[in-house]
């Protein structure tokens, strides 16, 4: 019993001192804007995915024809988005060869379709996740691609956007906590300019995730309105049904 009570002590002080060692190495996730009925955002979101993602990950669930229920009509989408395929029914392939994008990055990119519905966590939604995540990059002359990310340390993933955001360093501050010396995360440091603003940047990224969440489930919102006239309309029969109750029961004692 002793020795159980031991083991169970030692396990729980490893346990503490691994998730104490692994918030020293996150940063808290930024809130995401949640616009996926805001159909200019959609819009621009899918422009930026198909010019700067797709070339490596795929949304093998996704068709390229989805896109008019975000406001795109047929030839709009065959004019700026279509650029793996010539069919406007096709699913989202990317690119790249998946035999030479494992020799590149060490594994084939993931696929994004439901992306945002899969990195949810304790920090915050899976879109919480992926804004964070798409503006923490930062040059890092150690890493094979050059780039590594606060987010997801020794990610094999370039900055692909990194001419819109700029090149820039993460601060650290040393701290002492339970007689250990961590680094903290303070702030950006901007080495050269995007060729966006610092705020365009986040609201193009923005966009970015609002079109992942979308795509994640384009139903998402039809869903959500018809549930709320459902509800409405299980109110407005509750009440009618409870005062017939009382109309037909009023004459038995």
């Amino acid at each position: 019993m002793k020795k159980l009570i031991l083991t169970l002590v030692a396990a729980l002080g490893l346990a503490a001192g691994a998730v104490h060692a692994a918030g020293a190495n996150t940063i808290a996730w930024d809130k995401a804007p949640n616009k996926t009925n805001d159909l200019a955002s959609l819009q621009n979101g899918a422009k930026v995915f198909v010019n700067y993602c797709l070339s490596c990950h795929s949304a093998a669930f996704m068709r390229f024809n989805r896109l008019r229920d975000i406001g795109l009509t047929e030839q709009q989408i065959k004019d700026n988005l279509l650029f793996t395929t010539e069919k406007v029914g096709e699913t989202m392939k990317a690119s790249i060869d998946p035999k030479q994008a494992k020799d590149w990055f060490g594994a084939n990119p993931p696929d994004l379709t439901v992306i945002a519905r899969s990195r949810a966590g304790h920090g915050g939604t899976g879109a919480d996740y992926l804004y964070t995540f798409l503006r923490t990059f930062y040059r890092d002359e150690t890493k094979a691609t050059g780039w590594n990310n606060l987010v997801f340390p020794n990610v094999g993933m370039p900055h692909v956007l990194w001419e819109l955001q700029g090149d820039r360093r993460p601060v650290f501050e040393a701290q002492e906590s339970h007689g250990q010396t961590t680094q903290v995360f303070k702030g950006w440091q901007q080495v050269t300019p995007g060729t966006m603003t610092p705020l365009e940047f986040d609201q193009t990224i923005g966009d970015l995730v609002n079109y992942l969440q979308w795509m994640g489930e384009p139903a998402q919102n039809t869903r959500v309105r018809v549930g709320v006239w459902v509800l409405i309309f299980l109110g407005i029969f509750t009440v009618i049904a409870w005062r017939l109750n009382a109309a037909f029961w009023k004459d038995v004692k």
